[in-house]
């Protein structure tokens, strides 16, 4: 799920060529083909995970991790969470094996450091680390420090999975971009109520199923929300980005300049203080963070680190099923389109629905009812898209244990050295 070529990317861009980039690339519509996931995770020590790493150790494991032949793109992010972006898979199970043979490869790396890859939305126990010290990440630190603490939690302590599915025929339908965006929306509140994993930060219980939600949500006033979902997807989403604030402005030499309320769009109308390119709004997209953010397929964002080695594959298999499986996903647009009253007028995920879902996920009645319907829907569908009987058998695991019984996996994380644990 790669961005399209960038081409001339070094000459001034005018606004109108910016509308007309962002139409055309940020949903590349067509059939639901391909399917791809992004697995973060959190590093820890092996025997003691609530021990702080040091710096220098963290840096040899990653050497070692670098040397791997992997088919998955590996990043590590600020706080030295390590990521895998796996490549566009033409199935759910070439996307699950394929992730899976370099997930083995990077823990059989890590063992003999004594590292582990741990499943959790958000560190509950240290505070923010950086440890990438590069101008991008100085740049972003600084921004988000100017609204509160929670950019250097998001940067250096959550980890997610995100699931890259095709935006979608032009069409109406099941399989349509309209539908599919307005899906992922509703969908996407249960699947991180289902999903939440992250109760604790820097050693307390906070209350919320999913902090690592509840921090990204409070990142600053545009950059974490969702476009208006009553226009159409491509201009929606072409008035957010270019009416977003610009992050910074990135320079050769030097600290990034971080100007202040200046949008993209004013940006492109005064050239000041330089004119912005094609790679300077390429950058700028990957600046917004909405839960569901369109890269010419669509990513999404809500969903939590998951814990055990194979955790990760239950979210992407449900996710796949009810998107790209026809009568799935017209049976689970039916199921949860009446939340969109709960959801109200307000964008995700600062809206009652969204906050809830966070806050007490599955405990919800109306979330654990559409939750229900949702992974009744995914069982029967995943057949239909070739899923492994591991596949199947673990989702059905995951069902029976959490979501029958109104649970998410926030509800079983027991961590002693916080002392009182969450109340349910």
């Amino acid at each position: 799920m790669h961005p399209p070529d960038a081409g001339d990317q070094g000459r001034p861009i005018a606004e109108d060529e910016a509308e007309d980039l962002l139409r055309c690339i940020c949903f590349k519509n067509g059939p639901p083909r391909t399917v791809g996931v992004e697995v973060e995770w959190l590093v820890h020590d092996l025997d003691r995970p609530e021990r702080p790493v040091r710096a220098d150790r963290l840096t040899a494991a990653f050497d070692q991790v670098r040397s791997l032949p992997l088919n998955s793109a590996l990043t590590f992010e600020p706080g030295g969470q390590l990521e895998l972006s796996s490549p566009p898979a033409a199935s759910l199970m070439e996307c699950i094996d394929s992730t899976a043979a370099d997930l083995d490869a990077v823990r059989a790396a890590l063992r003999p450091a004594g590292l582990a890859l741990t499943g959790l939305g958000l560190d509950p126990w240290h505070p923010p680390r950086r440890l990438l010290h590069e101008p991008r990440y100085d740049a972003m630190e600084a921004f988000f420090d100017r609204t509160g603490p929670s950019g250097r939690a998001m940067m250096c302590s959550s980890a997610s999975i995100q699931v890259c599915l095709d935006a979608g025929h032009e069409e109406p339908g099941p399989l349509g971009h309209g539908r599919r965006w307005q899906l992922a929306h509703l969908l996407g509140a249960v699947l991180m109520a289902a999903f939440a994993n992250s109760p604790a930060r820097e050693g307390r219980y906070t209350g919320w199923r999913s902090t690592r939600q509840a921090v990204w949500a409070a990142l600053d006033a545009v950059r974490p929300v969702a476009p208006p979902l009553y226009m159409e997807p491509h201009s929606a989403w072409t008035a957010h980005a270019l009416d977003a604030p610009v992050m910074c402005v990135r320079a050769a030499d030097g600290p990034w300049e971080l100007p202040e309320g200046l949008t993209f769009r004013q940006w492109m109308r005064s050239g000041v203080p330089r004119p912005p390119t094609r790679e300077d709004l390429d950058y700028h997209l990957t600046t917004l963070f909405p839960p569901v953010r369109p890269r010419g397929h669509l990513e999404l964002r809500m969903i939590d680190a998951q814990s055990g080695e194979d955790g990760w594959m239950v979210p992407l298999a449900v996710t796949t099923a009810l998107f790209d499986d026809a009568e799935a996903a017209e049976t689970v647009y039916r199921a949860v389109k009446p939340l969109a009253e709960t959801a109200g007028p307000l964008p995700a995920p600062r809206n009652p629905l969204w906050i809830t879902a966070a806050r007490d996920a599955l405990a919800d009645p109306e979330l654990h009812a559409a939750a229900v319907t949702c992974f009744s829907v995914a069982l029967e569908a995943l057949p239909r898209i070739g899923a492994s009987d591991a596949v199947r058998d673990a989702v059905a695991a995951f069902n029976e244990r959490h979501v029958l019984r109104g649970r998410c996996p926030a509800d079983d994380l027991r961590f002693p050295s916080l002392g009182k644990e969450l109340r349910t």
